[in-house]
């Protein structure tokens, strides 16, 4: 049964509801990078186009760039913030908060599930730590909300969206409109007025919410992408998107097969969005309903996973499996590591967000260095970014 998050004292009780959508969110990055008639094959490139050079590991076992540091935020099943920071960390997001910030994170994991988030003073200070959804199971990645809520999604055959509210004020819903699948991630584009959705089978679909409502995820239809591959596609409507004898991908003839659908973010005009199965991260003109293949080789990216655009339009892809490492696709299309984990060769990582600012990342190694799910660690790293 899902366990409500309910107000945790008076005076919190007096905010409203208006709270969290008044908050103020993060200016839109820059364009990310575009796709070209050939793909990117780019087996590295420093310098200039990326960060530099990746140094030494540091005291949490990081190879970064000259000029960034990285400290430890959450390490499960330790105190963090009042809060026992939670098993198998997957996706996140961060929101402003005031002169502050906050941090949410679900955790992969059977039954107990759910979200937890961290509240950050202006200066990085960890203030508290609660959670905003739990008794869910297997949260894995899911996307934040033009308004200010977190989609937290299911990674089960029949799994859910629920909408979470970062600020701990309202309860947790689950969002049944938007398909009962094995859930992966969700981007929202403001433009079209549409939420996109990946799902994390080898034959699984590319899948867009239209909620009747803006703002108002309820009620609405959803769509599956359809085609012959890159180039034009079109969308139709799934017929029983909570359907219990027929999975949702294959109710529509024709729907485009992706091979294990995983992270995805809106930006500019474009959903970027990544499938482990082969190793490829797309690229999805929403303007001119076209797809096309922006990353397609096996070095230096392998094991496309989790993505984000910044303010500066570099696509930040982090790895499940390979060297362990987030790198960046430029503007240009020139592929660069930004990071690497070193003696995490059992884990993955996940939760890519950057602070309101820009100026910190925050990532987690799902499974830590013994490839538990008891060993998870939430980092943040700061530095030079370019905004």
């Amino acid at each position: 049964m899902l366990r409500r998050t309910f107000v945790r004292s008076g005076a919190l009780a007096a905010l409203t509801g208006s709270l969290w959508r008044s908050a103020c969110s993060a200016p839109a990055p820059a364009s990310g990078p575009r796709p070209t008639p050939a793909t990117s094959t780019t087996t590295s490139a420093l310098g200039p186009v990326g960060y530099g050079e990746l140094q030494t590991p540091d005291v949490n076992s990081i190879r970064l760039a000259k000029g960034f540091t990285s400290r430890v935020v959450g390490r499960s099943g330790e105190r963090v913030g009042g809060l026992t920071w939670h098993p198998a960390p997957d996706g996140g997001a961060c929101f402003a908060d005031g002169d502050g910030w906050i941090y949410v994170s679900n955790s992969e994991v059977p039954v107990i599930g759910g979200v937890s988030a961290l509240r950050f003073g202006p200066d990085g200070t960890i203030k508290t730590g609660y959670r905003i959804l739990s008794g869910t199971d297997r949260n894995c990645a899911g996307g934040a909300t033009p308004w200010n809520t977190w989609l937290s999604c299911e990674e089960t055959a029949r799994g859910r969206v629920f909408e979470c509210d970062p600020y701990g004020y309202r309860a947790a819903a689950p969002r049944l409109a938007m398909g009962r699948f094995k859930h992966e991630a969700a981007a929202c584009d403001p433009d079209r007025e549409v939420v996109y959705l990946t799902e994390d089978e080898p034959t699984g679909c590319f899948y867009r919410f239209r909620p009747q409502d803006w703002g108002d995820l309820t009620t609405g239809v959803l769509e599956v992408m359809v085609g012959d591959g890159p180039g034009p596609v079109r969308w139709r409507r799934v017929p029983n998107p909570a359907a219990t004898d027929e999975p949702t991908r294959d109710q529509v003839e024709g729907a485009l097969r992706f091979n294990g659908g995983e992270g995805c973010y809106y930006s500019g005009g474009f959903c970027y969005f990544t499938t482990k199965g082969d190793n490829r991260v797309w690229a999805y003109d929403a303007d001119n309903r076209r797809l096309s293949v922006l990353y397609d080789a096996d070095a230096p990216l392998n094991g496309v996973d989790n993505v984000y655009v910044s303010r500066s339009g570099d696509l930040f892809v982090a790895e499940d499996g390979g060297n362990m490492e987030i790198n960046i696709i430029t503007a240009d299309g020139i592929v660069s590591p930004f990071l690497r984990l070193v003696g995490h060769g059992k884990s993955e990582i996940t939760g890519l967000a950057f602070s309101p600012e820009g100026d910190r990342l925050y990532f987690s190694s799902q499974r830590g260095t013994t490839g538990s799910n008891r060993s998870g660690v939430t980092y943040e790293v700061t530095g030079p970014f370019r905004t």
